[in-house]
């Protein structure tokens, strides 16, 4: 991307700051293949959703396999306020400078936005995906109660009009799982067909859950099978919103359709009665996964208002999965932009959990390393950690947070200091984003600027973006670039593949700043059962509150010396990681007494939507 291009746009600036989706709707997009244009890729690359959408083939990754990659930086933030800190506006904004103003060739790489909290969908492959999955287990349980091996074998293996039997493609890893060569059904034994058709599923042992994007707190526990048809064939689960499904985390995590296929086949949704791990490929249904997940993999090309791509790519959670975009988008990215130019990931909430799972799950698989870290931080979340009071959604902020306070400021910089200090641990050069409002000081922002630099940052950068466009966050695309080109190809992870379960979950404890990890009996019980399949190598993804450091979401600053509980362990196989549940940490998010549907509505002359902010 360079200034030459046709699809730089110079925004009009108007003040004060109009709502976001007044902002969005002042400008007409550039058509994509416009964008698509500037970025070398022609009509074979990508398949257009209307005109300001397109998908990006994964074809183009195997075009581009001998060029260079471009700078990888990586965006995450201090402990937020429940209002957020700006990370996606200092991504967008950071892009819209380095490609709009400093002549840089750019591509932003985001996932999906959430709109959970409102009553949006997100995930819709992915959830619709991961029910099928969830239908396939407790249908496969039922018929197994209620069937002889010879019916089963039967139905799952059906004799065709010359009296043949055949087995799908997708049972041939059921067979090689068992030490079954023979292809022909016939030629099974009695005991090789037990074997095969019965899965023998442990109902008290399945992990897998339903899903739905809605955040309702009503559906985390459930009891299924209650129709007359089931057959008494109750058992109690529940839901967890689409974007902590494993399948969301198998898209985000997959470098290519083939790995997709195997990672989604090798998924653990429970255990056999005699406790061997029972994936979506004993079920058959892997296949049908991939499928329904094909279009998916393709990363969704958009731009910015000021015309600079972006790839739109899966939509996990921090708190609750890795929060991450996909590795093929940010793979695709960095070959578009080649030497020299600059591909900038978001991950999500703080380093604390965001980075910290980009650094050692994400890298891990994509090989890929960051050459910089940018953490966001506003004088108002500071001032909370500081021991201002508290910040709730949907009220009005207090008085400290809108005059000057610099005592607060600086006493809140602990929190700031931690998160330098852990992310500079990977080898990586820190730039602090110091996203400024309308009431922050310059007094204020020195003390910010002074702090941060005290911890080891590279640089720290005030930010007007959300003001200014691209033009408020030049400052901060020097700053980015100067640090990537000082930077060397390192990634310290933070602990070692080979440590056991517990090794690994107390080494990230400690970055918290914990004394300890304590585990529940249940917790005690999973560790033991994913240690003696094997699956003990895998790297960790903690499920823990965005808003502090600990387990518990008041306990602001950088807290210390807490031992951290651990509730349940579960495994994303396919995904590839294992995740502790810490504390009180729900899958399910519930809404708000006042949630955003109560601004949001329709102007019934224009059609345009209202109340977005």
């Amino acid at each position: 991307m360079s200034s030459s291009s046709k699809t730089i746009r110079r925004l009009e600036v108007v003040s004060p700051v109009p709502a976001d989706i007044d902002i969005a709707n002042s400008v007409d997009p550039f058509p994509i293949a416009a964008i698509a244009e500037d970025l070398n890729l022609g009509s074979k690359h990508y398949d257009l959703y209307g005109k300001y959408k397109a998908k990006v083939l994964l074809s183009v990754l195997d075009e581009l396999q001998g060029s260079e990659d471009g700078y990888y930086v990586v965006v995450g933030g201090i402990s937020p306020t429940p209002l957020g800190e700006g990370k996606s506006t200092t991504t967008v904004g950071l892009c819209q400078a380095l490609g709009a103003f400093l002549d840089k060739k750019v591509i932003t790489c985001l996932r999906q936005p959430s709109q959970g909290p409102t009553f949006g969908i997100k995930g819709g492959a992915a959830g619709a995906a991961n029910n099928l999955l969830a239908a396939a287990i407790d249908t496969r349980i039922f018929h197994e109660a209620s069937q002889s091996d010879k019916a089963l074998f039967n139905r799952l293996c059906p004799p065709n009009k010359e009296g043949k039997r055949t087995f799908a493609n997708v049972m041939f890893r059921r067979l090689q799982k068992l030490g079954i060569s023979k292809t022909n059904p016939d030629e099974l034994t009695p005991d090789e067909v037990k074997r095969f058709v019965r899965l023998d599923i442990d109902p008290d042992s399945i992990t897998w859950r339903r899903v739905m994007d809605v955040n309702d707190r009503f559906l985390r526990k459930i009891t299924v099978g209650q129709g007359p048809e089931e057959k008494g064939m109750i058992r109690e689960t529940g839901f967890d919103i689409s974007v902590a499904s494993e399948i969301m985390a198998v898209l985000a995590l997959t470098t290519s359709l083939a790995e997709m296929r195997e990672r989604l086949g090798r998924m653990v949704i429970g255990n056999s009665n005699a406790g061997e791990p029972i994936t979506a490929d004993d079920l058959g249904v892997g296949g049908a996964l991939t499928v329904l997940m094909k279009d998916a993999i393709n990363p969704t090309l958009m731009q910015t208002l000021e015309g600079t791509p972006v790839l739109v790519h899966a939509g996990p959670f921090a708190n609750i999965a890795h929060g991450n975009s996909s590795i093929v988008a940010d793979k695709i990215a960095l070959k578009l932009v080649g030497k020299g130019g600059f591909v900038v990931t978001e991950a999500g909430f703080g380093s604390d959990i965001g980075t910290e799972k980009f650094m050692n799950i994400k890298c891990r698989y994509s090989g890929l390393v960051p050459q910089c870290a940018i953490i966001v931080a506003t004088i108002r979340a500071l001032k909370m950690h500081g021991g201002g009071p508290e910040v709730v959604a949907g009220k009005p902020l207090d008085r400290a947070y809108i005059t000057e306070n610099v005592a607060l400021v600086e006493a809140g910089c602990v929190n700031l200091s931690r998160h330098i200090s852990n992310t500079k641990a990977y080898g990586v050069n820190v730039v602090v984003a110091i996203n400024k409002f309308a009431t922050d000081t310059d007094a204020e922002m020195n003390a910010v600027r002074t702090a941060a630099l005290a911890a080891g940052a590279f640089d720290a950068v005030v930010c007007t973006h959300h003001a200014h466009g691209g033009k408020g966050a030049v400052d901060l695309g020097t700053a980015v670039q100067r640090a990537c080109e000082s930077q060397s190809q390192t990634l310290n992870f933070l602990y070692p593949l080979d440590f056991g379960i517990k090794e690994k979950i107390e080494a990230i404890a400690k970055s918290y700043g914990a004394s300890g990890v304590e585990y529940s009996e249940q917790a005690e019980k999973q560790i033991k059962m994913y240690t003696k399949q094997g699956f003990s190598g895998l790297p960790i993804c903690m499920a823990k509150t965005q808003y502090s450091f600990s387990h518990i979401p008041s306990q602001k600053g950088a807290p210390s010396g807490f031992v951290l509980p651990i509730r349940d362990v579960r495994a994303s196989i396919g995904a590839g990681f294992i995740y502790p549940l810490v504390g009180t940490m729900s899958t399910m998010p519930g809404l708000s007494t006042r949630p955003c549907f109560f601004d949001i509505d329709i102007d019934i002359a224009t059609g345009k939507v209202l109340g977005l902010s």
